[in-house]
């Protein structure tokens, strides 16, 4: 089913005595085994509103992402929050939309400075599981009072509710942009650098580390002050080894495009993994796991990790020693989803049986949260 309206979409849910499987372009096929009958929202597309002046935007939740990134690009903005493409990670096929990244809080690099996708969600429309149209929040930025629906179906894969139409917060694009690269740092002092580079007044807005490859760390904005705090920041991390400052346009989006979409594992056999920890902590975990390799991201905040089939056990085990979440992208099994503590469990569950009573939104998918 692929309806072409909000008011489609509504009957659909509306009518269905089964289960529904929702989908926006089928890139990212997350979590529990999928049951019931495929609902795409792909059909409903289009930019609704685009005022530059005003950093706003308004599409429909089946837009593709690269028409709304083409479309801010052509007035020199962008999507701040920088999400990923998942197909080359997950083998998919199909074409991002807006939505499913809304659905998803599809976050790339750039939110160890700008922040996450839910941050620049200004408003959205969509259809819970009673079939009602449902509207929260607005087309500016302002402070929430009461209940804040908008930042709750960011991340909420669709179970809470089918997205009709977001509202998001757009920024400039930077003039220039560069990457500085260290070299021979393990991970514990790879943590230490991009802390103290983190931690500096030199507005990084990427840091990664690819172990036995390179630590590195991005800077953006005007050229002259680009060039100025890739200096300071150079100097301030001399203690940790010699750094390069590469800032050929086309190299740096490339480094970061890579880093980005996890391009260092595409194509290779494994699970997928996506640990979210404090970064002090990721190297003890990567020091108690076998078999696996690491891409580190947001200061190591965000591990990737690909790692043999069947590692779910050591995985969660390093994980929940420190307090972190796995979550399983790729792979065989029903736990995908990193289990919930008893009392977030049953918050989450009276959320879907407000919005969803009778249990017919992607059911399943999100089980084992």
């Amino acid at each position: 089913m692929t309806p072409r309206t909000e008011d489609e979409l509504a009957a659909i849910i509306k009518g269905a005595d089964a289960p529904l499987r929702i989908e926006g372009g089928g890139t990212r096929p997350i979590g529990g085994r999928a049951v019931g009958a495929r609902l795409s929202t792909s059909a409903m597309r289009g930019i609704v509103l685009y005022e530059p002046g005003a950093l706003t935007l308004v599409a429909r939740a089946g837009t593709p992402l690269e028409e709304v990134e083409a479309a801010l690009a052509q007035e020199g903005q962008r999507l701040a929050f920088e999400p990923m493409d998942h197909r080359g990670l997950l083998g998919t096929a199909g074409t991002p939309t807006i939505g499913g990244v809304v659905a998803a809080n599809v976050s790339g690099p750039r939110r160890v400075q700008a922040g996450a996708c839910r941050d620049f969600l200004l408003g959205v429309r969509l259809v819970d599981g009673a079939g009602r149209i449902v509207r929260n929040g607005g087309r500016v930025m302002k402070n929430v009072t009461g209940y804040d629906l908008v930042r709750l179906m960011a991340g909420s894969y669709g179970t809470l509710g089918v997205l009709t139409e977001v509202a998001l917060k757009v920024l400039p694009a930077p003039q220039a942009a560069v990457t500085l690269r260290l070299s021979g740092l393990d991970d514990a002092q790879a943590v230490a650098a991009l802390a103290r580079a983190l931690g500096s007044p030199f507005e990084v807005t990427g840091a990664a580390h690819l172990p036995g490859k390179a630590t590195l760390l991005r800077i953006e904005g005007f050229a002259a002050a680009v060039a100025y705090r890739a200096e300071r920041l150079a100097t301030l991390l001399a203690p940790f080894g010699a750094v390069t400052i590469e800032d050929d346009p086309a190299t740096v989006a490339a480094t970061w495009r890579d880093i980005r979409d996890v391009a260092a594992f595409h194509g290779r056999v494994g699970d997928i993994w996506r640990l979210s920890v404090r970064p002090t902590d990721a190297p003890g975990i990567m020091a108690g796991l076998s078999g696996v390799e690491a891409l580190y991201d947001w200061g190591g905040g965000l591990v990737w990790l690909l790692a043999p089939e069947g590692s779910a056990q050591a995985i969660r085990a390093g994980v929940n020693a420190r307090g972190g979440h796995a979550t399983r992208l790729r792979g065989a099994g029903a736990d995908a989803f990193h289990p919930l503590p008893a009392p977030v469990a049953a918050l989450q569950a009276g959320l879907r049986k407000r919005f969803d009573p009778r249990s017919i939104l992607n059911p399943g998918l999100m089980a084992s949260m």
